[in-house]
């Protein structure tokens, strides 16, 4: 005898979960302009990273077009593979001693006033990159004396000795983003951890920086654990926090949970000024770098 499938009622066939639509208040300004042209010329030239770039940030065009962009040095392959982000994941094969010379260059040329840098994880490193840290930081300084300097730095795997290399050097702004709550960290950050994060930001401002980190929403979180890893980054001694909206690089990355609205990211701007902050950059398109002169 012949089995016939059986059909489910439409109601019990399983479907899949429904893309969460992008709100009209998520615009993104289009690269365009002679500052973008610029920037685009002078990364090219000097043959330079950024995480503007390999990390799709969505305020490229504004920031290029203003004459300013984050320098991403060690490379852009990163050996970490963390679920949010769009740079890639691999064995770094780059690793040049001559990169630090070139930024400090190309920062000079562009005129700004406050520079940023930032990096992929090196763990496939002796010294994590520590090395070139320090180096980048030292001739940015010696070539651009009137320019401020914000670093956005590793974890280092908690070789701490490699940390106190870099801030020794002594960036205007030291900045390490958590990047979500505690219970999302095994999914979005499957290589970090929370209290290693923490400590880190700790450290830093026991040895006289001045420190920032970043959260990303739309993740999942709840309110509460917002206000919790709040609490927990002025306890170990940050001033600055960004919050902006989580965006989806490819369909390989994790999904949007939710779009969250303007009026909430105010509400977690004025909550995080209650909490202790110095500064709050909140809002959907904000970003690690996003207006960092402010920060100063």
């Amino acid at each position: 005898m012949i089995e016939l499938p059986v059909i489910q009622p439409e109601s019990e066939v399983q479907k899949a979960p429904e893309r969460v639509k992008k709100p009209s208040w998520l615009k993104v300004k289009l690269p365009t302009g002679e500052n973008y042209r610029s920037v685009r010329k002078l990364v090219d030239e000097h043959k330079l990273h950024t995480i503007c770039e390999s990390g799709n940030c969505p305020n490229m065009g504004e920031c290029w077009g203003a004459g300013t962009a984050t320098f991403m040095i060690l490379g852009n392959i990163c050996t970490r593979s963390c679920s949010f982000c769009a740079v890639a994941t691999g064995r770094p094969t780059e690793y040049d001693l001559d990169e630090p010379r070139r930024v400090a260059e190309a920062i000079q040329l562009m005129k700004v006033k406050h520079a940023v840098i930032t990096s992929v994880n090196r763990d496939e490193l002796k010294d994590k990159g520590a090395g070139v840290w320090a180096d980048t930081i030292r001739e940015t300084k010696k070539l651009n004396p009137d320019t401020t300097l914000e670093t956005l730095i590793p974890d280092f795997k908690a070789k701490w000795d490699l940390l106190y290399q870099v801030i020794d050097e002594k960036p205007e702004v030291v900045s390490h983003n958590m990047e979500t709550v505690e219970r999302l960290y095994r999914k979005v950050r499957p290589q970090a951890k929370y209290e290693r994060s923490l400590e880190q930001i700790k450290l830093t401002k026991e040895h006289g920086s001045r420190t920032k980190s970043g959260i990303m929403l739309g993740l999942g979180e709840t309110d509460e654990e917002v206000f919790k890893i709040m609490d927990d980054l002025v306890a170990n001694g940050c001033d600055v926090l960004t919050l902006g909206q989580y965006l989806q690089p490819t369909k390989m990355h994790l999904d949007v949970m939710e779009f969250v609205h303007p009026d909430k990211f105010d509400m977690y701007r004025e909550e995080g000024y209650k909490r202790g902050f110095d500064f709050v950059e909140s809002g959907p398109m904000v970003r690690s770098s996003y207006h960092s002169e402010r920060h100063l």
